[in-house]
């Protein structure tokens, strides 16, 4: 593991070199450029209809985006595996999770129709689908070259 990491500023999509012992030894690094907090604890973000262009479109980094529902079984399965890529991928990645009930506008503008389905997104557009539960190693070998 590098003992730096490359965190993507939200706001100005500036590039920021940090050490990462800085980071677990709890310190809040801001942008190099804007001033901007950088993200560093690498939690999933939840969007909404309201927020997905904001958060998941006019991001600066890639945002792999969880499509799920509380009542569903493989999503429910799904989310430790997609908090811990969230973790080991800060800076790099983005998971962004929507809630398909409450956000059934942009679930059917991605033409989403069986979940889970993870949406991936880069520079504002779709650049890949992966349907149903699938393993860390799977999903990590999808994002490679991407994220």
């Amino acid at each position: 593991m590098s003992d730096q990491l490359i965190l993507t500023c939200p706001s100005c999509g500036a590039k920021n070199r940090v050490q990462r012992a800085k980071v677990s030894g709890g310190a809040r690094p801001t942008c190099g450029e804007c001033g901007a907090a950088l993200p560093v604890d690498g939690s999933p973000v939840t969007v909404t209809d309201s927020t997905f262009d904001t958060e998941v479109t006019g991001h600066a980094t890639p945002v792999l985006v969880d499509l799920w529902a509380p009542w569903c079984g493989p999503c429910r399965m799904l989310a430790p595996t997609l908090e811990t890529i969230a973790r080991e991928m800060a800076g790099k990645l983005r998971i962004a999770k929507l809630n398909v009930d409450e956000n059934p506008a942009t679930a059917d503008r991605l033409g989403v129709h069986g979940i889970p389905t993870m949406v991936l997104f880069k520079d504002g557009r779709e650049v890949d689908r992966m349907v149903g539960a699938m393993p860390k190693l799977a999903i990590i070998r999808r994002l490679e070259g991407i994220a």
